[in-house]
């Protein structure tokens, strides 16, 4: 569980700010613990230490809180039964990514319901995912507002008793509230929200407010329980994720198929996948042929035609034939699970702008109770002022002034930009490096496989003394068999024709030249122009054409028959379709874009001048570092694209390294970020969430802070009261909370 000094728990319960930041200050203040990372939407805390840090008792005091925990790859338990109250949470927790344990099941864990009637914390810390009123969160609200419209009744009815009844009407919501208060002072939190909540209600009730206290309790339940379906739903999008990913799989074994638990399905294993299934495993078809539709991983939106030998991914669905794939990753460590796994990581790591919040609240929440108890206090003492009424108005100051709204503003909308980013096949590794993305002016893309196909294809056929489909005939006769990249994109191209290719003779491959061999009885040989130039005479015609396709970025062979030129094939790596495309969205948004490619000058230039892109050609990998150097040292913001292999050093040059690939291991831990799909347009499509992303944190800190400053001008010229003050907070939170949310919409 510990690795390079840190510890990763998986926590349940976690549904807001607060609880995410009671626990973060509970365990930092522990000996050893050098800084702690909370994710409420992962359900993850990760604890660095210097070495001594304790794992159990860690856990022993999130337990303490009240929070089901255990270690990353096992399930939370819930916290033991204390003596001073109970507990009930209910988790369902998918650990597909448990790389150390490889425990993979679904873990749903219920308390003994003897337990469900108190609460630690007021929560119920199970997922949103049911209707709001069956959870313990849901129940309790209900019960706060059946005992308040109670007390209002019996208040009508018999007049003397009302101010006892709305005070047993507080007590059913605000017991519970206390007593989450209590708890988080005892583990450092003091000035929690529950604290602010409970003295404001004591406060109301010593004034003879009782009325209002009680109201407010119930509007302060309510303003949790939106707030947690809210979250359930942030938290609902990257764990639909993992739900991808079918239970069962078909193995085959002996020539016999049976059905198998997915997590059981060892490497080496082959499955038989049926038309219309989930494959359940990342792997590599043996037989078969399908258009399978790789949106779930890729965010591809149409199905791509997959046979022998091609990979295919967990949680992508079959289309229209059956597939016989030989299982590549263990469920811990397929495409899915390790996608999870980034997303749940990444939102463990704070951007800059969420550490600043974070730093402002340590500070921001006891000034609050400092202003508070001056307004309540000064005007009596100083001015005359009745003492009820600004006692009243200081304890509505200590209610508008809670920071939940703006603590979560921040990893409200980062959570939810990463989630919505990896299921468009877009993963960033943490705040930093989504805030990071909108930063960027310039951006250096490597060629071959980033810009480029990655593999030649035929891009002319040049008859000479044969049509051109019977050239392509003749070549592929003699590339059959082999596996050259410029043979295959000769036989790509005779397949994609239609053309019937005949056998070959005699077939022998010339070092450094070509290859030759008889096909119906005729001599032929495809090479090199140099090559053929000692064989046969090439005119100053013919020469001008090959010459023309080689600037052009082409390769260039000749085919001869029976002695004599035939024709030309001509091959190059072409660019992605959209790479054009992509590369002008970022010019239209002011960013430079630059190739860096250690391929010679001339293809280099010829796939520059296609794309309108500005051109570094024959470069070492430490050459592409060198010039990312003197890029940030202009003053620009960089990003580096590439394949994350050969271009490692110029990625981890760069400001932002963003690794394009289709779900390989270098794509999805090499760089900052990947792009699992591999489109250049990906590139814009982070820097727009990026940009997006930022947007939204900006209205939400506008709405955090925009509201508490018009409530709290309001509440002291009193025009405002103790009612607005909580709508104040948990409607700003609320507000907060589902703008975030926006953020998990596709553009």
């Amino acid at each position: 569980m510990s690795e390079g000094k840190q510890m990763r728990f998986r926590v349940g319960g976690m549904d807001c700010a607060s609880c995410a930041g009671k626990i973060e200050t509970a365990v930092r203040r522990m000996p050893g613990v050098e800084d702690v990372s909370v994710s409420v939407t992962a359900g993850t805390l990760l604890v660095s230490h210097d070495g001594s840090g304790d794992a159990t008792a860690i856990a022993g005091k999130v337990k303490g809180l009240g929070y089901a925990v255990a270690p990353a790859g096992e399930a939370a338990k819930p916290a033991p039964k204390t003596s001073c109250c109970a507990h009930d949470h209910d988790h369902d927790h998918d650990h597909k990514h448990d790389h150390d344990a490889h425990d993979h099941h679904d873990h749903a864990h219920a308390q003994d319901k003897s337990e469900a009637d108190l609460g630690l914390h007021g929560h119920d810390h199970g997922p949103m995912d049911g209707p709001w009123w069956s959870s313990r969160k849901g129940r309790l609200t209900i019960a706060s507002g059946a005992a308040l419209a109670l007390a209002y009744g019996l208040g009508h009815l018999v007049p003397a008793i009302a101010p006892y009844a709305f005070l047993l009407a507080m007590a059913v919501g605000l017991v519970p509230i206390a007593r989450r208060a209590i708890m988080a002072a005892l583990a450092g939190t003091p000035f929690s929200i529950e604290m602010l909540m409970t003295i404001a209600a004591v406060g109301a009730v010593i004034i003879n407010a009782t009325e209002e206290a009680a109201a407010v309790v119930f509007l302060f339940l309510v303003g949790e329980l939106l707030e947690g379906v809210a979250a359930g739903r942030a938290r609902a999008s990257i764990q639909s994720l993992g739900a991808l990913v079918p239970k069962t799989a078909l193995l085959e074994e002996n020539g016999v198929t049976r059905e198998v638990e997915a997590e059981t399905l060892a490497v080496g294993a082959t499955i038989l996948v049926r038309p219309g299934d989930r494959i359940p495993a990342d792997g590599v078809i043996l037989s078969g042929d399908s258009a399978i539709d790789e949106a779930p991983v890729t965010g591809e939106s149409t199905p791509k035609r997959k046979g022998v030998n091609e990979t295919v991914f967990a949680g992508t669905v079959n289309g229209d034939g059956a597939l016989r794939v030989r299982v590549t990753a263990a469920a811990a460590d397929n495409t899915i699970a390790r996608v999870v796994k980034l997303v749940e990581e990444a939102q463990e790591s704070k951007a800059p702008t969420e550490r600043f919040i974070d730093r402002f609240s340590r500070y921001y929440t006891p000034g609050v109770v400092v202003v508070a108890a001056l307004v309540a206090i000064l005007p009596p003492l100083l001015a005359g002022g009745i003492w009820s009424e600004w006692i009243y108005k200081g304890l509505a100051v200590l209610l508008i002034g809670c920071p939940c709204a703006l603590v979560i503003s921040t990893p409200a909308a980062i959570a939810a930009s990463l989630s919505s980013g990896a299921r468009r096949g877009l993963l960033m590794k943490g705040g930093a490096v989504l805030e990071g993305l909108g930063k960027l002016t310039a951006v250096a893309f490597d060629k071959t496989g980033t810009l480029t196909e990655g593999k030649p294809k035929v891009t002319d056929i040049v008859p000479l003394a044969l049509p051109e489909a019977e050239i392509l005939r003749l070549a592929a006769a003699l590339e059959t068999g082999s596996s050259h990249p410029l043979a295959l994109a000769i036989l790509d191209r005779a397949k994609a024709d239609g053309i019937a290719i005949p056998a070959a003779s005699d077939n022998k491959a010339l070092g450094g030249k070509g290859v030759a061999g008889t096909v119906e009885g005729r001599s032929l040989l495809l090479c090199s122009p140099r090559a053929a130039a000692e064989q046969v005479e090439i005119d100053a015609g013919q020469q001008a054409a090959i010459s023309a396709l080689n600037d052009a970025g082409k390769t260039v062979s000749l085919l001869l028959v029976d002695g004599k030129l035939a024709g030309a094939v001509a091959m190059r790596d072409e660019p992605r379709a959209d790479a054009l495309d992509g590369l002008k969205r970022l010019r239209d948004a002011g960013i430079r874009t630059i190739m860096l490619t250690g391929d010679n000058r001339r293809t280099a230039e010829a796939v520059g001048k296609a794309l309108g892109i500005e051109v570094r050609a024959e470069l070492l990998p430490q050459d592409k570092q060198t010039i990312v150097g003197q890029l940030r040292s202009e003053g620009l913001v960089v990003g580096k694209v590439g394949d994350g292999i050969n271009d490692a050093p110029a990625l981890a040059a760069a400001d932002i390294g963003i690794a394009m690939g289709g779900g390989t291991d270098v794509a999805l831990e090499t760089a900052d970020a990947a792009a699992l799909h591999g489109r250049v347009g990906d590139v814009a499509d982070m820097i727009a969430l990026s940009k997006r992303t930022m947007g939204n944190i900006g209205q939400n800190i506008t709405i955090a802070l925009g509201l508490k400053a018009v409530f709290l001008v309001t509440t002291v010229i009193g025009i405002t009261g103790l009612w607005p003050a909580i709508l104040a907070d948990t409607g700003a939170t609320v507000l907060v909370t589902l703008n975030a949310l926006r953020l998990l919409k596709t553009a």
